[in-house]
């Protein structure tokens, strides 16, 4: 198998190194800083913890899929990768400047793909000289325990990086399905709207936060409410989400609600901050 870098060792970003060396896929995982590789580390660690808990995985198994992940500071040591998965801030500008630089440094024929939940691929893929070979790997959050990958071929991701991208997604456990790009896909252009207008009932003053997530768990068969699956997104990125769909479209359906964006002002980014529509 060759080598399989990750760029970002946040929530997401070492959730897929963590499925990719579990895959058995030697991890170049890469961060700017020391202690986000840690705390990466550390959040990989305890995530298997569960799993030898519960059978699923010997001590020894865990160790092995532990030295397969390989933490680094240095952009460099991404250079030999087959593929590289970027799951660093949700910004087209901080996107793009790394793909340019990816782009200069890996081998011509890796595949580079962004975890990206909303962001343009085309416009991604267009910061690079090889566009075709740019896609969407967008995991979902907790990854090791979400079956999906919403793959999303970019205006000239080519038919070869397609095919490619649903077999490693195969041999990493994941059932990958493909949208084209448009502003936030699939997943996000339908959740988002649906949290929005949780937030404007809220909002509006038409239920009680715990009514509104009741309803839709009880009325729904959804697994949480959409209050509290927003904190447990983060409201920032719930609300930069939806600015997406709002500047892509230009409809006025995606228009963030005035509360979310008065909560994410104040700090109250959700479970994160321990504060959001529910106090942690």
């Amino acid at each position: 198998m060759g080598s399989f870098a990750v760029i970002g060792a946040g929530a997401m970003g070492s959730g897929i190194a963590q499925v990719a060396a579990r895959a058995g896929f030697p991890v170049i995982l890469r961060d700017v800083a020391p202690e986000y590789l840690e705390r990466g580390l550390a959040t990989i660690s305890a995530s298997l913890d569960r799993d030898v808990r519960k059978d699923r995985l010997t001590l020894a198994q865990k160790e092995e899929v532990l030295a397969r992940i390989r933490p680094v500071t240095e952009l460099a040591a991404v250079a030999e990768a087959e593929v590289v998965v970027e799951a660093i801030t949700e910004s087209f500008d901080a996107k793009a400047a790394l793909f340019r630089e990816l782009d200069a440094l890996t081998r011509p024929e890796a595949i580079l793909a962004t975890n990206t939940s909303s962001i343009s691929i085309t416009r991604i893929a267009a910061a690079t000289q090889r566009p075709a070979q740019v896609i969407g790997m967008h995991f979902m959050n907790p990854v090791p325990v979400m079956p999906l990958v919403e793959v999303i071929r970019g205006r000239a991701t080519s038919d070869a990086t397609a095919g490619y991208t649903l077999e490693l997604g195969a041999k990493l456990g994941k059932t990958c399905l493909v949208a084209n790009d448009f502003p936030g896909f699939v997943s996000n252009r339908i959740l988002m709207p649906m949290i929005n207008e949780a937030v404007f009932t809220l909002y509006e003053g038409v239920a009680t936060r715990e009514a509104i997530d009741g309803i839709m768990k009880l009325g729904m068969n959804h697994p949480m409410g959409p209050l509290t699956l927003a904190d447990f997104i983060g409201l920032d990125v719930c609300l930069a989400i939806l600015d997406v769909l709002y500047e892509g479209f230009g409809d006025p359906k995606y228009r963030a609600c005035p509360l979310l964006r008065q909560y994410v002002a104040a700090g109250w980014l959700g479970r994160k901050t321990g504060r959001g529509f529910y106090e942690y």
